[in-house]
């Protein structure tokens, strides 16, 4: 007689999860095969499955951008190259690579002058995520009970002058660090980036047919959603101007 073997739904869950990422790892070997031959719709095809599967990772959406670079799909390839810097924030190759699809842009946008404030916060705040913020305040945090207790129960007079002044820059690095997660947790909020993906687009001043066309924009031009109104967004560019197109033409990010 046969005997049915009763697999619990966690070692099931586990041979599920080491069967999707072995294929996977095979259909981005395929991708990176058939990119080798210049196949790069194949590549693209096999990439995208991955991506199908739930799995996201910086080298899967690089790869993406570089396929569709080759193909001289300017909008796509952007696209690409910005979720893999999503992911992957430092990686020079896809900042050097993002920067060569952008050159290839019709529209040449220039962004509104920043006033030194601006640009220290945006120095400042790019330093850590928002997550990466709230942690350095909980550690500060943490620190700063620490110091206030070796200094309130210590004797020696010069160790509890050391950790005063410690205590005090501690506080100091949690609630600029607590300032900082809010601020950059804000700005993550608002910020809703998309590219454009039709070829070019009439930005016109009124969500219909019928507005007034203010403008064109071109295919991986990048674009701030403002608003949305049933097929249409309105859209504003780095240089302060803004108008709505059709949401078929974009794709956020």
């Amino acid at each position: 007689m046969i005997k049915l073997v009763n697999i619990k739904p966690f070692v099931l869950l586990l041979l599920l999860t080491f069967t999707a990422a072995a294929q996977n790892e095979t259909l981005f070997e395929t991708g990176k095969q058939a990119y080798k031959e210049e196949a790069y719709q194949e590549a693209i095809e096999s990439w995208k499955k991955i991506l199908e599967n739930g799995q996201h990772s910086a080298a899967v959406y690089f790869n993406l951008g570089n396929a569709h670079y080759k193909r001289n799909e300017i909008g796509p390839s952007i696209y690409y190259y910005e979720k893999a810097l999503q992911l992957s924030p430092y990686d020079s190759d896809i900042k050097n690579n993002l920067a060569y699809a952008e050159n290839a842009r019709v529209d040449e946008i220039e962004p509104l002058p920043r006033t030194v404030f601006a640009l220290w916060y945006d120095t400042i705040s790019g330093i850590l995520s928002f997550d990466g913020w709230a942690w350095t305040a909980v550690i500060a945090s943490v620190l700063a009970v620490g110091l206030f207790l070796f200094y309130f129960y210590g004797t020696a007079e010069r160790k509890k002058r050391l950790y005063f002044v410690s205590f005090l820059i501690a506080i100091f690095v949690m609630a600029g660090s607590l300032s900082m997660a809010f601020m950059t947790y804000a700005d993550k909020q608002k910020d809703r980036p998309a590219i454009i993906f039709a070829e070019s687009v009439e930005v016109r001043d009124s969500p219909s047919v019928g507005g007034e066309i203010s403008y064109i924009i071109h295919e991986g031009t990048k674009v701030q959603l403002l608003e949305e109104d049933t097929d249409w967004v309105r859209i504003r560019l780095a240089d302060g101007k803004d108008g709505w197109i059709p949401k078929v033409t974009m794709k956020p990010l």
